[in-house]
């Protein structure tokens, strides 16, 4: 297990003092990445191998967003592992230890030079320290579109203030496009997010959003490819 410390600061909160979603997902992966500083073997085969994880899968759960100065740490632990893919819990939690945000992730191993997938051998994989499962609502990875077209949003270029140091997108800026989408007053609650294909400087994403009793979907498209899918669920 791995964990950080935070404050909700003036450059995380909204306009109501409460702190982003957008900024909640910052502090995810950046304890999320981090934490391969405590797999010491994990660490020297990805270097050796030139190999990487990239996230494929997130589900969140909103319990309670915390407000502007409020003391946070988030807790990042492996509950899974395979050759290509790994499963992880990373939750936020306020001063008194409870929950604000749930979450779990799936994340593929690929190799840097060529970004396919790449096995990582049984004896790493047993190294591994392997955590419980912690309690929330597991949903299904994968999110199914509507057959009905959705309507379209304005397309969005890829900048560079975009991109992270595996030279594409970083994962929290499909959402925070996707958001732009929502209505107005919309209270997200929870959001399930799909990455099939990474995009990278100078890429148009294309948005198309549907609405249904139960969510809202939003697909961010490179052409005629699903780049993303963000499935948002409101309190």
């Amino acid at each position: 297990m791995y964990n950080l410390k935070y404050k909700v600061t003036t450059s995380t909160c909204d306009s109501e003092g409460r702190l982003k979603l957008y900024s909640a997902l910052q502090m995810m992966q950046d304890c999320s990445e981090m934490w391969i500083d405590t797999e010491l073997g994990v660490k020297r085969y990805f270097e050796q191998e030139n190999m990487t994880q990239l996230l494929a899968s997130r589900q969140v759960e909103i319990v309670r967003v915390p407000s502007f100065k409020e003391e946070l740490s988030v807790s990042t632990s492996v509950y899974g592992m395979k050759p290509m893919f790994g499963f992880r819990n990373t939750f936020i939690y306020d001063a008194q230890g409870l929950p604000c945000y749930k979450t779990w992730s799936m994340g593929a191993f690929v190799d840097r030079s060529t970004g396919k997938l790449k096995r990582v051998d049984d004896a790493t994989i047993a190294s591994m320290h392997i955590e419980p499962q912690l309690a929330m609502d597991y949903r299904d990875r994968r999110i199914m579109l509507p057959k009905e077209t959705g309507r379209r949003g304005e397309d969005v270029v890829v900048m560079r203030s975009d991109i992270d140091y595996n030279h594409h997108m970083n994962n929290a800026n499909y959402i925070r496009i996707a958001m732009e989408l929502l209505p107005e007053g919309y209270t997200v609650g929870g959001l399930r997010v799909e990455y099939r294909a990474a995009a990278k400087l100078g890429d148009v994403l294309t948005p198309t959003l549907w609405t249904t009793d139960d969510c809202i979907l939003v697909a961010l498209s490179i052409g005629q490819e699903v780049s993303t899918i963000v499935e948002f669920t409101s309190v």
